[in-house]
């Protein structure tokens, strides 16, 4: 298997993100102002999703003199590569163990338990 690029994403990187998945793309101020205006200034955002940029994790165009961004990773994408390097770096690429721990440090309903067993046997079947 390939090797992923690694999205290693500061909190508001990723909520940046987060908010360009899901109203798609946006203006700097768009953005600045579904982040919540009072939390980062302006120009906080603007340089961050600058910086996002040159990492091609958002893309932007040109709409007369406003730059209109767009996510350019998705969160599927995000989601495998920050989940892979965490397992990576923590537990040594044990994915058992770092199940166990899961497991271990969460309350799991039994519903989650049902649904993990599933998802194992339908990973076991396609084996």
């Amino acid at each position: 298997m390939v090797n992923p690029r690694i999205h290693r994403l500061g909190d508001l990187q990723l909520r940046l993100l987060k908010i360009l998945w899901q109203h798609g793309p946006a203006s700097v101020a768009d953005v600045h102002a579904r982040l919540g205006a009072s939390e980062f200034a302006y120009t906080t955002v603007a340089t961050m999703l600058r910086k996002m940029e040159a990492r091609r994790l958002v893309r932007h165009r040109e709409e007369g003199r406003r730059f209109i961004y767009q996510a350019a990773v998705t969160a599927q994408e995000v989601g495998r590569s920050t989940t892979a390097d965490l397992v990576d770096r923590l537990f040594g690429g044990n994915l058992a163990d770092a199940v166990s721990h899961l497991l271990e440090s969460r309350e799991v309903s039994l519903e989650e338990l049902d649904r993990l067993e599933r998802l194992i046997q339908d990973r076991k079947r396609r084996r």
